[in-house]
């Protein structure tokens, strides 16, 4: 199981046919079948299998890709992914989800947010900011300059491999910034620290919820104008999902709930203090006992 929080898009959890809130099964199902969860770059389905533990299931984690471990919920080698950001699901989920495959039971209900991030000591060197206007500002944008981004300011974007749309809104918007892409999510943590650290001017590409943001003040800038309300022009905070295979809902109901803040504490003490993910999450699933235990009731009695 990795501990990485690359999406940090672990939250919310609901494993049954609810999205209305309909009646559950009293049936509990196949227990003695595993619940196979799809266990990806984050945290988070090890919170979704301690719940699902308390109602007497068994519980497996599958490493996965996050593109490839669409193919393993059509086929049913993964019974559930509890928080797929729509945003960043490739070619293959519309197929399959449109196939019938697996089923996208509704949202997390998660808080995300998707932008640009900067430590929020820069605010006292740009006083413009959380407004976008601030990147047009000479003297912000001569703050963050780079001998290779020069005259513009730098603006660090995802890892190339990750896929970005800032380069694109910068040119919509005539920013005169240039999107330099990190080398990993970990050299974009490091250079947030240590631009908090030594007060050096920082604007970058980032996500929410993330550890990182329970570790120091940020602020995020309010978006320019989107060209269009294209997925390559425009940003906005992603959603994100949970979705099952298609022959979940009958075998293995079970609910939880918690929320963006208790997720990005959990990350921290995981991700970053090195504390046991086991210890963490079970002691969260225990302190939110009155939130989910109603839910593990109607499901089995």
């Amino acid at each position: 199981m990795t501990k990485k929080s690359m999406n940090a898009a672990v939250s919310l959890l609901a494993l049954a046919a609810m999205a209305g809130g309909p009646a559950l099964a009293a049936d509990p199902g196949a227990v003695d079948e595993p619940i196979k969860l799809a266990m990806l770059e984050w945290t988070g389905a090890q919170i979704a299998g301690k719940v699902q533990e308390k109602a007497d299931y068994k519980v497996d984690y599958v490493t996965a890709g996050n593109y490839p471990h669409f193919q393993g919920l059509a086929d049913g080698d993964v019974a559930a992914s509890v928080g797929i950001w729509l945003n960043n699901v490739g070619d293959i989920y519309p197929k399959v989800l449109a196939e019938g495959k697996f089923e996208d039971i509704g949202s997390l209900g998660l808080a995300t947010n998707e932008g640009s991030l900067y430590p929020k000591f820069m605010e006292e060197l740009c006083p413009a900011l959380p407004s976008w206007e601030a990147l047009n500002d000479p003297e912000c944008v001569a703050l963050l300059a780079m001998p290779d981004t020069l005259p513009n300011g730098r603006f660090l974007d995802y890892p190339a491999d990750w896929g970005s749309r800032a380069a694109t809104i910068i040119l919509d918007n005539n920013l005169p910034l240039t999107a330099t892409p990190s080398g990993s999510e970990g050299a974009q943590l490091a250079e947030l620290r240590a631009a908090a650290a030594a007060k050096t001017p920082l604007v970058m590409m980032f996500w929410a919820p993330h550890f990182i943001l329970a570790e120091g003040e940020t602020g995020w800038i309010g978006m320019p104008p989107c060209k269009d309300q294209s997925n390559e022009h425009c940003i906005m905070p992603p959603d994100v999902n949970k979705v099952v295979w298609s022959g979940f809902v009958p075998k293995w109901p079970a609910a939880y709930e918690i929320t963006t803040e208790d997720q990005q504490k959990m990350m921290l003490a995981i991700d970053e203090k090195g504390q046991s993910l086991d210890l963490v999450t079970t002691e969260r699933v225990a302190a939110h006992e009155a939130i989910w235990r109603p839910w593990l009731d109607q499901a089995l009695n």
